[in-house]
């Protein structure tokens, strides 16, 4: 089981930003800033976190899971408005499983973001 991830990015207050509006649709929010910036469902629990620095090669791959497809359409749409760059809208992906929906964004540092949601619809 991961704890948490962190990425290390090469402007904090603008990945902050990013962030702050793509994971509100989650119900995350930023609860720790200074070096380093931590987000979380709530302030118990910090599980995503960025600090400055040079980001990794190759770029790591974060997938945030969504409670629902609608989740997923909204955290996309919100990276997308924060400055993110389109990267997959929001679809069906059988080839993983018959209830895999997601949508893909690249963060300011150019991380594939993932919103995936598992559930089966009807």
């Amino acid at each position: 089981m991961i704890d948490h991830v962190e990425l290390f990015v090469a402007d904090p207050g603008q990945s902050v930003a990013f962030f702050g509006a793509a994971l509100s649709p989650l119900g995350y929010g930023l609860y720790v800033e200074g070096e380093t910036n931590g987000f979380g469902a709530d302030a118990g629990h910090l599980d995503f976190w960025l600090r400055k620095g040079g980001p990794s090669q190759p770029l790591p791959h974060v997938a945030f899971n969504c409670a629902s497809r609608a989740a997923v359409e909204a955290s996309h749409a919100a990276a997308l408005a924060a400055g993110g760059r389109d990267n997959g809208a929001p679809k069906l992906l059988p080839h993983i499983h018959p209830n895999y929906y997601a949508a893909f964004v690249r963060d300011p540092d150019g991380h594939n973001i993932e919103f995936v949601c598992h559930q089966r619809v009807g």
